[in-house]
């Protein structure tokens, strides 16, 4: 272990924390991304010092320079997990090692400095500490953590920065979706692409989710919830919607999942479906699926169920496809058998309700 992944963490005092009566009316119903913690998470680094200062401090605005590097060539990169009450009254994160991992790769991918992953681990484990009244006890609540490291270096120029700054800031959260985990309608994508081979779709930064955005915005006026994206050579081959990874389960009861070929995020939830499916002795098919195909076998019925999966939504149900070549229905539209089992499995080890065999939950306190 290197001297950097011994830092120790300050803890600085908040001043004015929010009351604990205030805190109570604000998790009760906190929707989605919109109530924040007391504190977040900080490191520096820098060429000539590598990583250092870190510390626990209040949340507060971040003061930067108008020509700090981020601002002008996006070297930004993020995750996004969540701690969760578990069912013995103890706090729990889920796989957060690979959290760390793939923050690393995104960091190689855009230039940046690897965080050493205990520094990593203990910046969540810090921050969710000290935080832990945060976590709503509603059904399905939890603290969401967004951990995100920019370059900071106050420098105009094209090449990677000499300075960067890691943050991480917290969440209370209820569902993702409003009303729970109903089907939803997603919108294909015939104008945009969200990422190309040798791109930064296997990375997870800004730019990638910036992209979708106007895709997202077709996809409401269309009268759907989500865009699925299809591969930017052909535009034949399903890839991902803008926030999270495609499964789709045939009559046979086999599943298939487009593969991970640089253009598509590897989701920790992704990978945890397929064990769990495996588990079962579920086939899993990672291989690619055409839009055509897509439609012909839910119109055939040789498709049973599709469900999209990520750390926000979980697991959600895909009840229709839209397009300006016409609309499908998957199944009956609903959630199928299959995607609630595999809901209900993984919701269930990630709040200590179900065996955990992987040892995937790092219970904190």
């Amino acid at each position: 272990m290197d001297a950097q992944t011994k830092l120790t963490f300050a803890i600085e005092e908040h001043g004015n924390p929010v009351p604990a009566s205030e805190r109570a009316e604000r998790i009760a119903d906190p929707g989605f991304g919109r109530v924040f913690t007391d504190h977040m998470a900080m490191v520096r680094w820098s060429k000539d010092k590598g990583w250092h200062d870190a510390k626990i401090t209040a949340r507060r605005p971040i003061e930067m320079d108008p020509a700090s590097s981020v601002l002008h060539y996006a070297q930004e990169i993020f995750e996004g997990m969540k701690a969760y009450r578990l069912a013995d009254g103890a706090t729990a994160l889920f796989r957060p090692e690979e959290n760390a991992r793939r923050f690393n790769r995104s960091a190689t991918r855009m230039a940046m400095p690897e965080l050493p992953e205990q520094l990593f681990l203990e910046s969540i484990e810090k921050l969710v500490s000290i935080d832990r009244e945060w976590i709503p006890t509603a059904e399905g609540g939890a603290l969401y953590i967004r951990p995100f490291m920019f370059a900071s270096e106050v420098f105009l120029g094209v090449r990677p920065a000499h300075e960067y700054l890691y943050l991480v800031i917290a969440s209370s959260v209820g569902a993702y979706f409003k009303g729970g985990a109903k089907a939803i309608s997603i919108w294909v994508s015939e104008d945009y692409t969200r990422a190309a081979p040798g791109g930064t779709g296997a990375a997870k930064c800004g730019g990638n989710y910036a992209a979708s955005l106007v895709a997202q915005a077709q996809a409401i006026e269309n009268g759907c919830d989500q865009v699925v994206f299809l591969d930017a050579a052909e535009h034949r081959w399903v890839e991902e919607l803008g926030g999270m990874n495609l499964f789709f389960v045939m009559e046979d009861g086999s599943m298939v999942t487009p593969p991970l070929k640089g253009t598509i995020l590897p989701g920790i939830t992704r990978e945890s479906i397929l064990a769990l499916a495996r588990d079962e002795g579920i086939a899993v098919r990672e291989e690619e699926y055409a839009i055509d195909q897509w439609r012909a076998d839910a119109e055939s019925g040789r498709l049973r169920e599709t469900f999209a999966c990520g750390t926000a939504a979980v697991v959600t149900p895909v009840g229709t496809v839209r397009s300006s070549k016409g609309d499908f229905t998957i199944g009956a539209g609903g959630t199928g058998q299959l995607t609630q089992r595999l809901r209900d499995r993984l919701v269930g080890i990630q709040r200590g309700e179900q065996a955990d065999p992987h040892g995937w939950v790092k219970r904190l306190f």
